[in-house]
């Protein structure tokens, strides 16, 4: 069985010296290369089985109405109970499955098993759902990721936004610019926050460092929960003079039913689980 890793890794730096076009038929020739599948280890090609690949996006494709600024799913009696409270400052988010199993394993193997190398498969996901959303995205949007802190690149080694951001300017042929949202200040991790905390916890903590009249900024990330990121990451956009802003998410963490009706999954998980923006 091919190292695919190894191969992908070497059409990386092939990208970076071949032309366009050929880089791009070399890196569409290593995604048929015969591979493990990143969940259930057996054949597959381009990171997921068949099977794997429709478990995933199981729930993306259950029929349930959907938030359409935020992509929560919901039951459609409910305003949604991420945006009814605070409308975002973004304008829409994409998101390519719902952070369940078993997707969720693939943040979590992207994030704690810091394998960077899945990033192109998991920018395919969500170029597919970019793809797919209506209306589209413009062609002139730029992408840019959500910057992580100094202390998670020195755990993890890399920024997994930036490393799906940067697959996923490739797969879309859009601009990727980084360099357009900067770190402020150093924040607290959002794994161990609540909604009111996280809404504070990330105000002043991106600054966008240059104008961007009638941008499209395209916000690259990887889990969206109550959205207090990607709010004010927008905000700072708007203020910049960006004529839009929305969010593109590998996973969007879905509503957990209560007595009352759906409640953020966030209120309701606990401290310490990966199903939120990861601020850190």
């Amino acid at each position: 069985m091919a190292d695919l890793p190894a191969l992908r890794e070497l059409a990386r730096h092939l990208s970076m010296s071949l032309g366009g076009r050929l880089a791009a038929a070399c890196r569409a020739g290593i995604a048929q290369v015969p591979g493990a599948c990143a969940l259930c280890q057996g054949r597959a090609r381009g990171g997921l089985c068949g099977f794997c690949h429709a478990a995933v996006l199981r729930s993306m494709a259950g029929g349930l109405p959907r938030c359409p600024v935020c992509c929560l799913a919901l039951d459609g009696r409910q305003p949604c109970p991420d945006c009814a409270p605070r409308p975002p400052a973004f304008d829409r988010a994409i998101a390519a499955f719902d952070y369940a199993p078993p997707g969720d394993l693939l943040i979590h193997y992207l994030k704690t098993g810091r394998r960077f190398t899945s990033a192109g498969m998991l920018a395919g996901l969500l170029a597919d759902a970019a793809r797919r959303a209506a209306p589209p995205l413009p062609g002139h949007a730029i992408l840019v990721p959500v910057p992580a802190s100094r202390a998670s690149i020195m755990e993890r080694g890399f920024n997994p936004a930036a490393e799906v951001a940067r697959c996923l300017s490739r797969q879309l042929g859009l601009a990727y610019r980084p360099e357009l949202l900067l770190r402020a200040r150093e924040g607290r991790r959002q794994t161990r926050l609540k909604r009111r905390e996280r809404a504070s916890g990330v105000r002043s903590l991106y600054a966008c460092p240059r104008p961007v009249p009638g941008a499209a900024i395209a916000v690259v990330d990887d889990v969206l929960t109550t959205g207090s990121t990607l709010h004010s990451i927008a905000q700072e956009f708007r203020a910049a003079g960006a004529a839009s802003v929305c969010g593109l998410v590998l996973a969007r963490t879905p509503a957990a039913r209560g007595a009352n009706g759906y409640v953020p999954a966030h209120a309701v998980l606990g401290g310490g689980g990966l199903a939120s923006e990861d601020v850190a």
